[in-house]
């Protein structure tokens, strides 16, 4: 029955109403028409080099990371800064490089943000969480917070998200740098939800906390590799998406000390064709509460909160890697009751919603976009 949902909910997206899109280099503006809404997809800004996530800052610009190293601040007019300086050294190798950026919810006042990299070092390279003070066009007082243990050769899956929880924690989404197995081992930090204070200190009620076979940090495990994390505006729960391999990628919501599955159970097929694991199901691990198969390789998400498109709200969005696209997913609580492909013309690397009440998407090529969607009058 699961299936037959679930491949009903994948013609949906097949069927979805979609806009002819001009060229991206002969206009600074496309108009898309959706099922609930005709929008306007504007470039804000472009000439970025592999975006990877972005902040609004309270001033009106934007804070975004290229993957190669770089941050970069975006005026209100779409130029773009000299680098920041300050950011540390980055494996800019495969999909490694400086990943995902963050606001503290006190910014305002204590500048603080944090971010993601591949950091390099000895055996390789793993993903880090760091945080630091902007001030004017200088990251100040960079403190790594966390480091994924192993360090590990090879440029893949290093995540990663991270995202402020309705419990005023830092959560952290890793891969599992494309080794299997060890996402099931609670010895390591690959393929694993980690969860921190602030500092970087580990809360107290973590489940594997005073586990001598743990890593104390570990919130949820058997994740293969979390691309999008997002807050659910209710209820302050952490969502994500991980991809798959040919199939299966996924959305779930990370409970306390549960195992997600990787690679014992999963939907889709290894790249070569061969059955993953033992199937779909297995005692004592969860259920994603959506699959996709074919994948879509998603990406950055959010919830869509704003009045601009009343239509959308309550929604949450999710870019595509694969297909030029943003998908966005129709709820009834935790429950996923429909969705809708939204071609943009661009692989999407980040999906964040403005200040303004309106979704900016970063895309992820060499010549990199922030783009706006909004409403037509």
């Amino acid at each position: 029955m699961r299936s037959a949902v679930i491949a009903f909910l994948a013609g949906l997206a097949c069927l979805a109403p979609s806009a002819m899109i001009a060229p991206v280099q002969a206009q600074q503006s496309q108009t898309i028409r959706t099922q609930e809404a005709t929008v306007r997809a504007v470039t804000v800004a472009k000439g970025l080099e592999n975006p990877w996530g972005f902040a609004f800052l309270p001033d009106g610009r934007i804070l975004v990371t290229e993957r190669p190293g770089r941050m970069r601040l975006i005026g209100k007019d779409g130029k773009l800064s000299a680098p920041v300086e300050g950011v540390p050294e980055v494996f800019a190798q495969g999909q490694g490089g400086l990943l995902d950026v963050r606001l503290d919810p006190d910014f305002t006042t204590n500048r603080t943000l944090y971010f993601t990299y591949a950091e390099p070092g000895d055996g390789g390279a793993s993903t880090a969480l760091a945080s630091a003070r902007l001030m004017d066009n200088r990251l100040e007082t960079v403190k790594v917070l966390f480091r994924q243990q192993p360090k590990l050769g090879g440029g893949n899956h290093f995540g990663s998200r991270v995202v402020i929880g309705g419990d005023g924690m830092l959560w952290l989404g890793l891969g599992e740098r494309f080794r299997f197995d060890p996402a099931q081992d609670l010895s390591n930090h690959l393929g694993k939800v980690i969860r921190l204070e602030k500092d970087g200190r580990v809360p107290p009620d973590n489940p594997f906390v005073g586990r001598n076979d743990a890593q104390p940090e570990i919130w949820s495990y058997g994740h293969r590799n979390i691309q999008g994390m997002a807050v659910h505006p209710g209820t302050g729960v952490v969502w994500l998406n991980e991809h798959g391999a040919r199939g299966g990628d996924e959305i779930n919501i990370p409970e306390k000390g549960k195992n997600y599955g990787w690679p014992v159970i999963a939907y889709g097929v290894h790249y070569s064709g061969e059955k993953i694991g033992i199937g779909t199901e297995a005692p004592g691990m969860e259920q994603p509460i959506f699959y996709w198969d074919p994948s879509i390789a998603p990406s950055g998400m959010a919830f869509y909160t704003g009045d601009k498109i009343p239509a959308w709200k309550g929604n949450v969005f999710i870019g595509s890697l694969k297909f030029g696209a943003v998908y966005r997913i129709i709820l009834d609580g935790t429950r996923v009751t429909g969705q809708e492909k939204i071609d943009i013309g661009d692989d999407i690397r980040d999906v964040r919603q403005g200040p303004d009440d309106l979704l900016y998407l970063a895309t992820a090529g060499s010549d990199g976009r922030i783009i706006r969607l909004e409403p037509t009058r």
